[in-house]
C-alpha cells in the first residue's frame, strides 16, 4: 500500500468523497470488532488499529472492541512450563492457565489496547466479563470426531449478556475494550473464544456489522482463492469437505448466528493489512469475505 505522502492532493480528495457516504449512513451505528492475529502482535499494525479505532468514534461511529491473546497467553505458559493444548480450536484451560489467562487478557494485553487508543485521541475503557457480570458463562462441552461432550476445565460457552454496561459506556463516549472473559453462577471465571464473545455481544447490541480480524484474507476456498460473499448453506458445504476446520471454524460460527441474529453484517478481514477498518467500512469495494444467512 502506498505511504499516504506520496497520494496527490486530489487522490485524497477522492478518497474522502467515496467515506463521506459510508461515514453518514453508520453515523451512530454499533460496529463490533473482534481484533486479534498479527494486527495485535506487531507495533505499527497496533498503532495503526489504534488510530483506526479512534477515528471512527471521532466521525459518529461507535466502535466496540473484542480482543483474544493467544499469542501473549502462550508466551506466558511457556515462561511457566505449561504448553498450550487446543481441542477443535479451544484452548484447554485448567485452573493454573485460568489465572494465567485472566492476568494476560484482562490485564496486559486490555490495558495496552486500551492505552494505545487512548494515544490517538479515543476515551477507551477496558472491561473484562466479570465487570458488572456483564458476561455470563456456562462450561463448555467439545464434541470431537472421537467423542461427544469433552470436558476442556474452564472453558466456557456465553450464557447470557447484559448491555447495560457497554452501552453505558458507548452513551458516555467511550470505547469498549472487552476481554472474553465470563463469570459462572458460583462466580468462576471461564475462558471464552473471543470470537464467540464477539459474535454474542454484536447480537445482543443489534450492532450494525461484526468485524473479525484474523491472519488471512477471509475465507479460502480449497484453490487458495477469496470467496467475497458467503451463505450459510455454503459455509456447511465447506465445513462438510474439510475447507474450514480448527480456528477458523468459532469464526464462522460466530459470524454466521450473528448474521442469522440481526447484526446487518459480518465480515473476516486481513488484520495484516493497514488501515482493514477503514477499507472495510469506508471503500466502496471493501475487503475480506462477508457471511449473510439465507
Amino acid at each position: 500500500m502506498n505511504d499516504i505522502r506520496h497520494i496527490s492532493a486530489a487522490e485524497k480528495a477522492a478518497i474522502l468523497s467515496e467515506a463521506l457516504p459510508y461515514i453518514r449512513h453508520f453515523a451512530g451505528a454499533t460496529i463490533v470488532i473482534k481484533y486479534g492475529g498479527n494486527a495485535m502482535t506487531e507495533q505499527h499494525l497496533k498503532e495503526g488499529f489504534a488510530k483506526d479505532v479512534a477515528l471512527m468514534k471521532l466521525v459518529g461511529l461507535n466502535p466496540v472492541v473484542v480482543h483474544g491473546g493467544g499469542p501473549q497467553i502462550n508466551e506466558m505458559l511457556a515462561k511457566v512450563g505449561k504448553e498450550g493444548v487446543f481441542v477443535q480450536g479451544m484452548r484447554v484451560t485448567d485452573g493454573e492457565t485460568m489465572d494465567i489467562v485472566e492476568m494476560v487478557l484482562g490485564g496486559h494485553v486490555n490495558k495496552e489496547i486500551v492505552s494505545l487508543i487512548n494515544q490517538q485521541g479515543g476515551e477507551a475503557v477496558g472491561i473484562t466479563g466479570r465487570d458488572g457480570h456483564f458476561i455470563k458463562a456456562k462450561k463448555l462441552l467439545v464434541d470431537t470426531p472421537e467423542q461427544s461432550g469433552v470436558d476442556i476445565g474452564q472453558v466456557g460457552e456465553v450464557d447470557g449478556i447484559d448491555t447495560s454496561l457497554v452501552r453505558e459506556l458507548i452513551a458516555n463516549g467511550r470505547i469498549p475494550v472487552v476481554a472474553p472473559i465470563g463469570v459462572g453462577s458460583s462466580g468462576e471465571a471461564f475462558n471464552i473464544n473471543a470470537d464467540l464473545v464477539a459474535g454474542k455481544l454484536a447480537e445482543a447490541l443489534g450492532a450494525e456489522k461484526l468485524l473479525m480480524m484474523t491472519n488471512i484474507p477471509g475465507v479460502l476456498d480449497k484453490e487458495g482463492k477469496l470467496i467475497t460473499h458467503l451463505a450459510l448453506g455454503r459455509v456447511n458445504e465447506l465445513i462438510a469437505d474439510g475447507t474450514l476446520y480448527g480456528g477458523m471454524l468459532p469464526k464462522i460460527s460466530s459470524a454466521l448466528e450473528a448474521a442469522s441474529n440481526g447484526v446487518k453484517a459480518t465480515h473476516i478481514i486481513d488484520g495484516r493489512l493497514p488501515n482493514a477498518l477503514l477499507l472495510e467500512i469506508f471503500t466502496d469495494a471493501g475487503i475480506g469475505t462477508m457471511i449473510f444467512g439465507g
